[in-house]
């Protein structure tokens, strides 16, 4: 007797479709027959520079000790984080990639008589967790492609648990300002979680904008969440982590899976936070490749939705998806943004000048192509 086992899933669980990451270099390299040292990747957000040699250093000396399971409590990295971020190490929690950590947020603090608040356009993995856990997602429309915070706020109701709040916001790389996330958060009631995802915050520089941690002292509902991915360049590590009150943290740190964080990648985070010319230089190389590709769209007559993170979405038109295949025939792989409900965007990541240009080469000819562009 055959048994439908899709039908034993949990109830959010069935009806789940798996989050889908950016193509791999080796992937289209097999399907299309291409030399994968002549793809270019600028679909994930990665950092372009390729890794901080501290990381590196720290990385190799941390091999020697893969027979053995790593600190569960992740000391070292949680101190470094600590005196940079000036919080107590009490106040930090950390995740196999900040994504680990939004999920462990969602089980302890939401269920099927909850509700869960995000907005349009806002990254994937928000109602895919609050779908899981069998919770209501509330999609509050976008405003500018943005976060319209104060539609969010009046959305809250009396089973409301957490809000979702990205700042910036990926895939629209749209950011709001200090004084309209406090605004925000001080309408919203104490007993409902705000989860301030900061994972692009390391690109942003002037007093303007917010700086999470330090808000965490007013209100003690937020929770912020980092990765290391980004700016730090260590996406392949997997490793964020979220700073809350010790009384969040503490539960957060009961469902947080043991050795949630290897070895290897605790020490690599730890050393490269002392790297403080590798986090300019990210800085430095993306502020230069969004000016390099919005000059690029502006001459190509492109509308695009300006960025605070490393990666920007250009509306290419009714047949993305087209525009999309022809950049992977010339090795350039970008992301497509229809699962976000933005069917005529590509979203792209910034990368190195010459990388940035060869996109530029390859989007012009993908336009020009027959029945690719409206």
């Amino acid at each position: 007797m055959a048994i439908d086992y899709q039908s034993l899933a949990v109830r959010g669980v069935q009806a789940l479709s798996p989050y889908q990451p950016g193509k791999p270099i080796d992937e289209l390299a097999r399907e299309l027959g291409l030399n994968p040292a002549e793809i270019i990747k600028l679909a994930s957000n990665e950092n372009p520079l390729g890794p901080s040699e501290k990381a590196l250093s720290a990385a190799r000396e941390a091999l020697s000790e893969l027979c053995l399971y790593p600190d569960g409590n992740g000391f070292n990295l949680k101190q470094a984080l600590s005196r940079r971020l000036g919080v107590g190490m009490d106040q930090i929690t950390l995740g196999n990639g900040s994504n680990d950590v939004l999920e462990v947020i969602a089980r302890c603090f939401a269920d099927a008589d909850s509700e869960v608040i995000f907005s349009q356009y806002a990254f994937a993995v928000y109602p895919l967790v609050t779908q899981a856990i069998g919770a209501k997602g509330v999609s509050v429309p976008a405003r500018d492609w943005g976060h319209d915070l104060d539609a969010m706020a009046a959305a809250v109701t009396d089973r409301t648990r957490l809000v979702f709040v990205a700042n910036p916001n990926n895939p629209t790389g749209t950011v709001h300002k200090a004084g309209a996330i406090e605004a925000f958060l001080e309408k919203i009631p104490a007993n409902v979680l705000v989860v301030l995802d900061e994972a692009y915050c390391e690109y942003l520089t002037g007093s303007d904008y917010p700086d999470g941690v330090e808000l965490l002292a007013r209100f003690p509902n937020l929770i912020v969440c980092r990765t290391f991915s980004k700016a730090w360049g260590l996406a392949a590590l997997r490793v964020g982590y979220s700073v809350c009150s010790p009384a969040i943290a503490d539960i957060l740190n009961r469902v947080r899976q043991p050795f949630n964080v290897d070895t290897v990648a605790l020490s690599a985070a730890t050393a490269v936070l002392d790297d403080e010319d590798y986090l300019q230089r990210s800085r430095d190389v993306n502020s230069a490749g969004l000016r390099q590709l919005d000059q690029a769209f502006d001459r190509m007559g492109l509308r695009y939705i300006p960025s605070a993170g490393n990666f920007i979405a250009v509306e290419v038109g009714e047949n993305a998806m087209g525009v999309y295949q022809a950049l992977l025939a010339h090795g350039v792989i970008v992301r497509p943004v229809a699962g976000y409900g933005m069917p005529r965007h590509l979203r792209v990541s910034v990368g190195l000048p010459a990388e940035n240009e060869r996109f530029i080469g390859a989007l012009t000819k993908a336009l020009t192509s027959s029945g690719l562009s409206d």
